[in-house]
């Protein structure tokens, strides 16, 4: 990975980040971080990943992201200035959720 590369990664997860938290309105029993951030090689696209805690409102919070992706990609527009300015897709990060199970599953098989 080029190092133009790494710098907009960092660049747009750190605006990203402070979009979600400032614009993006969760229930308050959510909390919602912004993992990673791949800009595809052309940079049109970035993968924003976000990590859900409880996972068991991922839905909801993918609902919400999608709700104001326009909204957060116009604001996005207006703070960086680049071309081409890459295309924001969230997914959810659920690496968290994954080592729980596996924790939970070790846990059960030590009794």
């Amino acid at each position: 990975m080029s190092l133009r590369i790494e710098k907009i990664n960092k660049l747009i997860k750190k605006e990203v980040g402070n979009i979600i938290l400032e614009e993006v309105n969760f229930s308050p029993s959510v909390m919602v971080t912004v993992k990673d951030v791949s800009v595809s090689k052309d940079l049109r696209y970035a993968d924003v990943f976000v990590s859900v805690f409880p996972f068991e409102k991922n839905e909801e919070v993918q609902a919400l992201l999608k709700e104001n992706i326009y909204e957060m990609q116009r604001i996005l527009n207006k703070k960086l200035v680049m071309k081409p300015l890459p295309r924001i897709v969230f997914k959810i990060d659920d690496t968290g959720e994954y080592v729980g199970r596996i924790d939970k599953l070790i846990n059960e098989n030590k009794l």
